[in-house]
């Protein structure tokens, strides 16, 4: 999400490049359509207007610092204050060892509640060690226990055996007791939704909120991130209803434009705790403000990228990898392991917006999924070789060949492009070393990744300096993806 309010905010700041200082004057219509940037994102009205107000104000009083262009220092200026309106600093749920910790889910219909029930629960064991009870308590939609049982099982956590027939309240001290009782740290559970704030709805949330005072819950809403200001409204309304504590943002990975996400922390003063980013169960974030205000000015996210790198590469695999390298030995298994290592961390977009500078390149290449789908194909090729192959490709001859055609379902000759390709790329590695001694991530040497050893740039263009791929033909990035 935020590409086009990203790409708006790009196209504002090139009102001051070449100025000398920042005045009044020159950041006028930069100002204009920042501020029609953030209404088309779906952004407050009063937000905005505090926003511009704050960025005019510190831009004209602030000296510009010696060395400094003054774009930059703008930037620097609405950067800090997009992170200040959502919140300045990651504010994650603080557990208390001593006692059992009340996670209370709520929020309307097909917001993704029982996702991400799931989804808290496989993060607090795989970041925080405590094993979690979910607990399903939406007694209008007799589906929602079937489909937390299933999530639960599919991440191997304990699911409450609820009986829908009680009062959610009901549902909620048993569930409580059961979980003192076998040692849990922590319950979660996962209450019933509307299509709309009604009544009904809020009178059945206020009294399983009262039910649980003496556990001094977490009340946690999960608000779509594309339904923009209509999450702000339902925040409010529910933060008056039970006082949240915290607000999640699902959908983050969507093409939504943004202004729950920079509105609803300003509006309701209930902090954005974790964003979803994805469909599978891992992708749930702590959520940093700072961070995606660098993202969305295009300063990219490096801390999260060296994160998401610690937690997804195998060390061992990777030192593996490097060593090989040392000797001058580049196999197709290796190539194979880089690319399932790149799959483990995003989609290649996503992980390139995490790279400073590379939105504006991005918007340039357009739609990456024919690299990704040749990633893909490429995996499948692989897959039909054997091991003694994928150590030694040149023993692949013409029978050798045909099977593995037959065998990918790909014909014989893009079986020998690709042979081609890679005995190209093997050449280009010993290059590829030492820019991977020079700081890049251990392991991440994927061709045409910018910035993490891989040394090629995007897929099809020279190290991110070209704006036109290459023609057919020439080194791997020389518009081998996509083709």
């Amino acid at each position: 999400m935020f590409d086009t309010l990203s790409e708006k905010f790009s196209d504002a700041f090139k009102n001051l490049q070449g100025k000398g200082k920042i005045t009044e004057d020159n950041i006028e219509e930069t100002l204009k359509q920042v501020r029609t940037a953030l209404l088309e994102a779906d952004v407050n009205f009063k937000v905005v207007k505090d926003f511009t107000a704050k960025v005019k104000e510190k831009a004209l009083g602030e000296k510009v610092i010696k060395g400094v262009n003054p774009g930059e220092q703008f930037i620097k200026i609405v950067h800090d204050e997009l992170s200040g309106m959502m919140g300045t600093a990651a504010e994650e749920i603080v557990f208390n060892d001593d006692k059992l910790n009340v996670v209370l889910i709520v929020g309307l219909n097909g917001q993704g509640k029982t996702t991400f029930s799931g989804k808290l629960a496989l993060h607090l064991r795989s970041k925080k060690n405590k094993e979690a009870l979910l607990v399903p308590a939406d007694t209008f939609r007799p589906a929602a226990k079937a489909q937390l049982q299933t999530l639960a099982k599919s991440i191997n956590i304990e699911c409450f055996d609820s009986n829908l027939e009680q009062h959610p309240k009901d549902i909620a001290r048993e569930a409580i007791a059961y979980a003192k009782s076998t040692g849990k740290k922590v319950v979660i559970i996962d209450t019933a939704g509307r299509l709309h704030v009604d009544e009904e709805l809020m009178g059945q949330i206020v009294e399983v909120r009262k039910s649980l005072e003496n556990e001094k819950p977490e009340v946690l809403l999960v608000a779509d991130a594309m339904t923009g200001q209509e999450a702000v409204n339902v925040a409010k309304a529910f933060h008056e209803a039970v006082g949240l504590t915290g607000v999640v943002l699902s959908k983050m990975d969507s093409d939504a434009r943004g202004g729950a996400a920079l509105s609803i922390r300003y509006v309701s003063g209930v902090p954005i705790r974790y964003i979803s980013t994805g469909e599978k169960m891992k992708d749930l974030e702590l959520f940093h403000p700072d961070r995606l205000a660098g993202r969305i000015l295009d300063m990219g996210d490096v801390v999260s990228l060296v994160e998401k790198a610690e937690e997804q590469i195998d060390q061992k695999d990777a030192e593996r990898m490097m060593k090989n390298l040392e000797k001058g030995k580049f196999t197709v298994d290796d190539f194979l392991k880089q690319m399932e290592m790149m799959s483990s961390l995003g989609s290649m977009g996503s992980l390139l917006k995490m790279i400073p500078g590379m939105g504006g390149l991005l918007r340039q290449v357009g739609d990456l999924s024919p690299a990704e789908a040749e990633m893909k194909r490429m995996k499948v090729i692989i897959s039909s070789m054997t091991q003694e192959e994928r150590q030694n490709y040149k023993l692949v001859k013409e029978s050798r060949l045909k099977r593995i055609a037959r065998g990918s379902g790909n014909t014989d000759a893009q079986v020998k492009d690709f042979l081609a390709k890679f005995s190209q790329m093997e050449k280009m590695m010993g290059g590829m070393m030492q820019m991977m001694k020079g700081g890049g991530l251990p392991g991440m040497g994927m061709p045409g990744m910018p910035g993490m050893g891989g040394g090629g740039g995007l897929p099809g263009f020279d190290g991110g300096k070209k704006k036109k791929p290459r023609k057919k033909g020439g080194a791997w990035g020389g518009g081998y993806f996509g083709k």
